[in-house]
């Protein structure tokens, strides 16, 4: 992922949901009701460099019609820092307008439920905290919901289009944690399949009360209720073996009219409940981190003896190689269980004959160049900087493969390789390193750029396959394996090394979890039972 900045503080955080609910908004359109879309502009407390407050823009649904009333529809996910008090502070406005907002509150995460916001008489938002017990890591999936016409029910007879709406019971209240496309023109409509989590549908309580409301759909938004019926997600799990089907009814019908049995029925055709496994759950089961450096020693980065060298070596601060190599790798390490660490450099010049390599060891023991945790990284890259000569190109492909050919060797989930290239420039070899990206984008491995300096790393960007998958000879990436970060976005403007080193290992790290995941999946590998409390040794990984 391409980040262009560092504006959050790396300090520990979670994510909260909570439904907003609006009722007797503003009217601000002219000839029709106006469409309220909830949006939070701004987190009060977390404030970028120049002092404005950062905006942030959660996962919001679209505007909902016709009126100007939002219940139980919109459910950001909230960024709370867990230390010292956090405002939230969010606005029901009209997308594509200038309008500051028909709505709008401020509020803290942990504040009672329900309060009334401090706008005016006709503006008013309520939060409601998801009480989550945890996240779940199921997720269930309902399939082919069918409505079935019954005889002589005329609450079916003018459908033109059905639209059912799964809603969980929440502190005696029902929220929407899904909606159906509209089937329309049909009085026996078929739904597609479709995908919840456990924590959406139930919050991990498994008798928890979930409401299904069909609606005949209407194009100006008033859609007209047909029905409901009530289950669960334990009485949902017994049913995956068999149809179920269960009675639509209207409560004011069934009250209004004694003959009354039904609006129709709804027909679970499927349920199945698949697993999604966490990236702690492969890391308890005993996957390990390999971590592999590699440290562009070229000339452009300047003479080591020389301040203005981006590898000087100052007896006062460390230098952005070594600050970035620091930043990750005391992270990465705690993964690994023997702390040994493959450490590469290359365009340089090596004694006695001036050989020029783009892959030699930088402890100088070519059967051996592993060092021992990342404090005899930082030793054995000081040693080399006394040593070789700094010259060039800039190759990525040499050092990309022979990470890749150990990953090859190990394919069942034990070991996941992550490679580190710190760099200053332009890359010299990028149809070979693409190919090489590519051929290791279906083995075990992530890598890691990050570019020092000033220069520009429009190359590197290209290799950060988030937008357009790299590709080569025609042959695409099979999934996304390389993440660029340019380090002076990072760099504390106050010199602060220690939070420049926690805000650039924030981001550098955010995709690795993902990565390793999306590996497992594609191999169908699951995670290992954790290991007794004082299992056997371990044999070594193979080493790059």
């Amino acid at each position: 992922m391409s980040l262009g900045g560092a504006s959050e503080r790396s300090v520990p955080a979670t994510k909260i949901e909570i439904t907003v609910s609006c009722r007797n908004l503003l009217d601000l359109d002219t000839f029709s009701k106006s469409d309220p879309k909830p949006r939070q502009p701004g987190v009060a407390g977390v404030r970028t460099d120049r002092g404005d407050r950062q905006h942030a823009q959660p996962g919001l649904p679209t505007q909902i019609r016709p009126g100007l009333f939002l219940r139980g529809e919109a459910k950001p996910a909230l960024r709370c820092v867990q230390r010292g008090l956090q405002n939230q502070h969010l606005q029901a406005g009209l997308p594509g307008t200038s309008v500051p907002g028909a709505g709008r509150g401020d509020r803290r995460p942990g504040q009672p439920c329900g309060a009334a916001s401090h706008g005016c008489p006709r503006q008013e938002v309520w939060e409601h905290p998801a009480n989550c017990r945890g996240a779940q890591q199921l997720s269930g999936h309902c399939h082919h919901a069918a409505v079935c016409k019954q005889a002589g029910q005329e609450g079916l007879l003018r459908q033109i289009g059905s639209l059912p709406c799964v809603l969980q019971e929440q502190r005696r209240r029902f929220t929407i944690c899904h909606k159906t496309e509209v089937v329309k023109n049909t009085l026996n409509p078929v739904w597609q399949p479709f995908s919840i989590p456990v924590r959406a549908l139930c919050n991990g309580d498994y008798d928890r009360t979930v409401k299904i409301d069909v609606y005949d759909w209407d194009r100006d938004g008033s859609h007209d209720f047909i029905g409901e019926f009530t289950t669960s997600y334990r009485e949902l799990s017994r049913a995956q073996s068999q149809f179920t089907v269960y009675e639509v009814l209207n409560p004011r019908k069934k009250c209004k009219k004694k003959k009354y049995v039904n609006s129709g029925t709804v027909t679970l055709l499927s349920f199945s409940v698949d697993s999604e496994f966490t990236f702690v759950d492969y890391i308890k089961g005993g996957t390990q981190l390999n971590f592999t450096v590699a440290i562009d020693f070229t000339a452009s980065n300047g003479n080591p003896l020389q301040p203005t060298s981006l590898h000087y070596m100052s007896p006062y601060q460390l230098s952005a190689y070594a600050l970035a190599l620091k930043a990750v790798g005391e992270i990465i390490q705690d993964y690994d269980s023997d702390k040994l660490f493959p450490a590469y450099g290359f365009g340089a010049k090596l004694p006695p004959e001036g050989r020029i390599s783009h892959q030699f060891p930088l402890n100088n023991n070519d059967e051996d160049p592993n060092c021992a945790g990342i404090e005899g990284v930082l030793e054995s890259y000081f040693q080399s900087l006394r040593t070789v000569q700094l010259y060039g190109p800039t190759y990525f492909a040499p050092v990309i493969n022979q990470v890749a050919r150990a990953a090859a060797k190990i394919s069942d989930g034990s070991q996941y390789y992550v490679l580190l290239i710190i760099t200053d420039g332009v890359i010299s070899d990028m149809i070979q390193t693409k190919e090489a990206i590519v051929s290791a984008s279906s083995l075990p491995m992530s890598i890691i750029i990050v570019g020092v300096g000033p220069a520009m790393f429009e190359a590197m960007e290209e290799l950060d396959g988030d937008d357009v998958r790299v590709s080569s000879r025609g042959r695409f990436a099979e999934r996304d394996i390389v993440q660029f970060v340019p380090f002076r976005d990072y760099v504390d403007r106050s010199g602060n090394q220690v939070l420049s080193m926690a805000r650039l290992a924030k981001d550098v790290l955010a995709e690795i979890p993902e990565q390793l995941l999306s590996y497992m999946r594609t191999r169908d590998i699951q995670p290992r039972p954790p290991p007794p409390a004082n299992p056997s040794p371990s044999p070594a990984p193979e080493q790059p």
